[in-house]
């Protein structure tokens, strides 16, 4: 195999593996919004069932009496404060989750059922480091691994793909 193809596979092998070291560090940006998420509607619906507590109500009462009020804003912000409950339970279960998963599951577990808004927040904001944990390690390593060892089954399949068949010389008739 072509020295070259080595070099550029280990490179980029390499680079893969630097890629994959990120996945643990965007799960841990991630669970760290979705902390953050869970505080502030936390907040807010505490300060919802205050007020409605205040008021004589309960909760799914006074969310009730807001969503059939016939003024439509005050309607539309029945329906948005029952949505921060359904939202808050969701986010709650999900961080229940990815607490009590391992390393390697806590990926899989944000990449299946992770909120599309705190991920989409992560991916603007994120900020690539160094894997010193053992989880960034081993992606990092399988990473390379992946992509050194893919390109050089590759160019193996390749080569043997495209070349040509040996000629054997004619036996020379005497």
């Amino acid at each position: 195999m072509s020295r070259i193809v080595r070099i550029i596979a280990f490179g980029l092998g390499l680079l893969g593996g630097g890629v994959a070291s990120q996945g643990p560090e965007f799960a841990q940006q991630y669970r760290q919004r979705l902390g953050g998420a869970v505080d502030e509607l936390r907040q807010v619906i505490t300060r919802f069932d205050t007020d409605a507590q205040v008021s004589g109500e309960t909760r799914e009462s006074a969310i009730a009496r807001l969503r059939s009020n016939t003024d439509d804003f005050v309607s539309r912000q029945g329906a948005a404060m029952e949505a921060n409950v359904e939202r808050l339970g969701r986010l709650e279960a999900h961080r229940a989750a990815m607490l009590e998963a391992g390393s390697f599951s806590r990926i899989a577990l944000m990449v299946r059922d992770g909120d599309t808004d705190i991920m989409e927040a992560v991916s603007r904001d994120f900020e690539p480091a160094v894997p010193v944990t053992e989880e960034g390690v081993l992606s990092a390593a399988a990473g390379f691994v992946a992509v050194w060892g893919g390109l050089l089954l590759l160019s193996v399949f390749l080569r043997s793909l495209f070349r040509r068949p040996r000629r054997h010389p004619k036996p020379v008739q005497a």
